[in-house]
């Protein structure tokens, strides 16, 4: 957004709170209580005063007609969206007496359900951690997104840290790894493209053919669930062809003689077929990656939504070990830097494990909820979810298996508390929405997991209406139900004050909005992985080999269920969302047009499926109603569902997570989402 501004303007620091791993530092122009221009920072090393169309159109988000603004009590049948305006003590006082009561039977009955709706570090967490800390709730194990390859990277290397994101603009080889960059990662692919001006040749491995593949040399177009095949096959070739630096895997890497055993099995014909692809292929990507210096891989989550996806992870990040590419800055890997953050990170000034007082409350897996909150009390799963608190979530259109996470959000015995800017899906089935405020209007702090930055968010207008931020309303929850440790009165800038030890210069963080952390340029060109024996783990104590493990799903694995739906499933991001977050802004809307599925000609034929046509996608679990779309993004025996549609903005109320199943990943407990058969029929 851009308006000119007057002499009085004045311009703060935010920061992009998203679920990206770009975090852009944003500078915002404000005049009065008008946001007037909205624009990346450009002294911002990754954000270089660039930003994405969402986010650009931000004030839109604050300034949307469709915001709640004023906390709203259920009157009509849950899911309906019937509400009516309270005031605020209204709500609070009865919200605090209904925990009250549950609490004194057993708090842990109370379960909050919250991921990434704001990355930020106060409004994130912080006080609500403190607030359920102190009440002993349900803890909730937060694997929607990348628990699978973040167990897998500190399985591996001891932490989830990687490359520096500017060094990729000086690699002579980028394999881009499970990631449309170009719709969810725009910064790196800035970098990749100065590389590749710079004569960097880039790869694309993705069972779809993205925007991103389109732009690169080659696109490598495996089976779902098979990287971690492929990342044997590559190993494979690099031992035969002795493109291996024995030097670093000799000092710095922890059981190679048993990986290369095991690699030495999966020939290229092997790889190729399990992961669908031609002998060629595999050979010549690893003559590729084994003989260009330096090589840099940049891995993303969609691969690691399979049942092997843990270990796949773990066999790629063994990749630059092998060739010796960590000797290179711009050689290695990247999948997540936020494990650099812990150094810097005051988690436990933030969130204050210490208010359980040696209470163990059992832990909910947010990717499971959908069974959770349809199980009874017992002695294995502990007491019945009575109360739901949700916040910078939609659970019930983004958490796998979603008839069933309906149903438990439609029980009538379930108390529900939705923090919210919009009536989402899941807000419709609240018995109360609380209006929460915009990163435009709340302090925040925030690191990074996809470069080495920490930046500060300050508000730039007054909330809209009567919103207040999350820590606020779980602030005045706190005084309600006689909360009097003094870290409950800390306000929201005091909490973002201590969000960083003294590694990060406060000053420097208020000057310029953000601090680059201190780190090597090549963090591993001699070792020094923050394992305990500071070497990479490809097998150790506690620590097993990494194999291939097939999807749960498939022709090899489940031969019955695949006569009955042949095709395999993904159901990457839509390029114009982020999750669930910007489905209901019009504008992006208009550009998605409309829920798709992707298939490719031969499969469409198959079915007497043209172009445009209304359909269904269906398998056991369910339903799906969307428009076919016949191209070749889609590889022969897989669809791209693209998501994640609000379901009341779909087509009959539904969304491509009415197919997705609730097995979790062999590492990490996380959802498998891209492990998934089906069937596309005419509606």
């Amino acid at each position: 957004m851009s308006v000119v501004a007057s002499p009085t303007a004045r311009t703060v620091h935010a920061a992009c709170p998203h679920d990206c791993p770009d975090t852009c530092a944003i500078r915002v122009t404000v005049e009065g209580e008008q946001i007037v221009r909205i624009q990346g920072d450009p002294n911002h090393p990754p954000t270089h005063g660039a930003l994405c169309t969402k986010v650009s159109r931000y004030a839109e988000r604050v300034n949307h007609p469709e915001r709640v603004l004023t906390p709203l009590k259920r009157v009509g049948p849950k899911g309906s969206g019937q509400f009516v305006a309270v005031g605020w003590d209204e709500a609070l006082d009865d919200i605090a007496g209904r925990l009250r009561e549950i609490a004194a039977r057993d708090p842990q009955a109370i379960v909050p359900y919250s991921y990434a709706g704001t990355m930020g570090l106060v409004q994130g967490e912080s006080m609500a951690a403190r607030f359920f800390n102190k009440l002993g709730a349900s803890l909730l194990d937060r694997t929607i997104c990348s628990a699978a390859g973040g167990e897998a990277l500190q399985m591996t290397y001891g932490g989830k840290v990687g490359m520096h994101l500017e060094h990729f603009a000086e690699s002579k080889l980028i394999v881009i790894w499970g990631s449309n960059s170009i719709a969810s990662n725009l910064h790196f692919w800035t970098f990749a493209q100065a590389a590749k001006r710079n004569g960097a040749k880039l790869i694309a491995i993705d069972p779809r053919k993205t925007e991103t593949a389109e732009k690169c040399h080659q696109h490598i177009a495996l089976l779902p669930g098979t990287d971690g095949a492929l990342a044997l096959g590559l190993m494979h070739e690099l031992i035969t062809n002795d493109w291996l630096d024995h030097d670093y895997l000799d000092r710095h890497v922890e059981g190679w003689p048993a990986l290369r055993e095991r690699a030495l099995r999966w020939t290229p014909e092997r790889t190729a077929a399990e992961c669908g692809l031609t002998v060629d292929e595999v050979r010549g990507l690893a003559r590729d990656y084994g003989m260009t210096k330096p090589a840099a891989i940049r891995l993303n989550y969609g691969m690691q939504r399979v049942r092997g996806g843990g270990n796949a992870v773990r066999l790629i990040a063994l990749l630059p070990c092998l060739t010796g590419a960590w000797r290179h800055r711009a050689g290695g890997m990247l999948l997540s830097a936020s494990g650099w953050n812990k150094a810097v990170k005051n988690t436990a000034a933030l969130d204050r494990p210490d208010l359980l007082a040696g209470r163990q409350p059992r832990t909910i897996n947010m990717s499971t909820i959908g069974d959770d909150l349809l199980r009874e009390s017992s002695a294995a799963f502990g007491p019945k979810i009575e109360a739901l608190v949700v916040y910078n979530s939609n659970p019930v259109a983004v958490a796998p298996e979603s008839p069933k996470v309906v149903a438990g959000f439609q029980r009538e015995d379930l108390f529900t508390v939705v923090l919210e800017h919009f009536l989402t899906d899941t807000a419709d089935h609240a018995d109360y929405v609380l209006p929460a405020t915009t990163q435009m209007e709340h302090w925040d702090a925030h690191t990074s997991y996809g470069h080495t930055y920490v930046l500060i968010n300050e508000p730039a207008v007054s909330p809209r209406g009567e919103a207040k931020s999350n820590c606020e309303i779980f602030r005045q929850l706190a005084a309600r139900l006689g909360f009097t440790e003094p870290c409950f009165r800390d306000g929201d800038e005091a909490i973002a004050r201590q969000a960083f030890n003294e590694q990060v210069d406060t000053e420097q963080l208020q000057r310029d909005g953000w601090f680059k952390l201190p780190l090597p340029d090549a963090p591993f060109a001699e070792g020094g992985f923050p394992t305990p024996g500071g070497k990479a783990i490809a097998e150790g104590p506690g620590v097993p080999l990494p194999d291939h493990v097939p999807n749960y799903e498939s022709v090899a694995t489940a031969p019955e269920l695949a006569a009955r739906y042949p095709l395999a499933m993904i159901s990457p991001p839509a390029r114009n969302f982020l999750n669930s977050t910007f489905v209901n802004v019009k504008s992006l809307r208009d550009i998605e047009a409309e829920p798709v599925v992707e298939l490719h000609p031969a499969d469409a034929a198959a079915r007497s499926l043209v172009d445009g046509q209304a359909v269904r996608v269906f398998n056991d679990r369910g339903n799906y109603h969307c428009t076919a779309r016949i191209n070749q993004r889609a590889r022969p025996g897989v669809v791209n569902g693209l998501g994640v549609w609000w379901r009341k903005l779909g087509r009959n109320g539904t969304n491509v997570n009415e197919l997705t199943h609730q097995q979790l990943t062999d590492l990490g407990k996380a959802p498998t989402f891209y492990d998934c058969l089906v069937e596309v029929a005419a509606l």
